[in-house]
């Protein structure tokens, strides 16, 4: 069987790496993507795993890096199967004191980059007549969230970007749906307190946070063969949060 490609940006940790990890383990070419900080533990642990994968660095606002990015991806394993648009930052604040800069900034990256990068994928998958995307959204978009009116924006952009993607591109075998995480045990949860954990987890039907595997599973099932009649869907992974 042809071994398949998935580009998943912002995947030097998080859900992004545990995305990166989980396809690498079931064979497929995986292209990292990284802003800053090359992600250099991640790439020694693909290593070991003997895993074939490619890091690019660049910012996904930038439509010249995502077009480079796509290319170089192309050019190393000769097409694009999967694009799961996971890159991410948060500029959190009240919406008084949120400055306009901080709101662009949320929103260039977060919806934005996930435009551009779903605009130079596609046009390999349009020739292909096949492709998947998975955009990473958030419950914070779909409930909102006091404090960061930036980021419930973007990941709520990112929803109506799904549905009309998919709408445009069904006829092309290539579907376009978005994964809407809750709380998940990553970096950035790591550093809340005890107190800040306690009322977040009053607020979770299960009474638990997710795991980066959680996400990783369902993106790799959008990803194959058995979504293809799945499209323009929004599913949430946030142990019952948003019902």
């Amino acid at each position: 069987m042809e071994k398949k490609t998935v580009l998943i940006t912002g995947s030097s940790r998080g859900i992004g790496a545990g995305c990166a990890l989980y396809f690498a383990e079931r064979g497929w070419n995986v292209v990292l993507n990284y802003s800053r900080k090359e992600p250099v533990e991640l790439m020694d642990t693909l290593k070991e795993k003997g895993a074939t994968f490619l890091c690019l660095q660049g910012d996904v606002s930038v439509p010249e890096d995502a077009e480079r990015m796509v290319k170089e991806a192309v050019e190393a394993f000769g097409s694009i199967e999967a694009l799961v648009n996971n890159a991410g930052i948060t500029k959190d604040n009240l919406m008084l004191r949120m400055k306009a800069e901080d709101f662009r900034n949320v929103i260039d990256v977060n919806l934005t980059g996930s435009f551009l990068m779903t605009k130079a994928a596609s046009s390999v998958m349009m020739k292909k007549r096949y492709g998947r995307i998975i955009n990473i959204s958030s419950v914070v978009g779909l409930r909102g969230n006091a404090g960061q009116v930036n980021y419930a924006s973007s990941k709520a952009g990112i929803i109506g970007l799904t549905k009309s993607v998919a709408k445009e591109l069904a006829k092309r075998n290539i579907t376009c749906n978005a994964i809407a995480p809750g709380f998940i045990e990553t970096e950035m949860t790591d550093v809340l307190s005890d107190k800040v954990k306690e009322s977040i987890l009053g607020e979770i039907p299960s009474g638990k946070l997710g795991k980066t595997e959680d996400i990783a599973q369902l993106a790799y099932f959008l990803a194959s063969e058995e979504s293809s009649y799945i499209t323009g869907q929004v599913i949430a992974v946030d142990g019952g949060m948003s019902m």
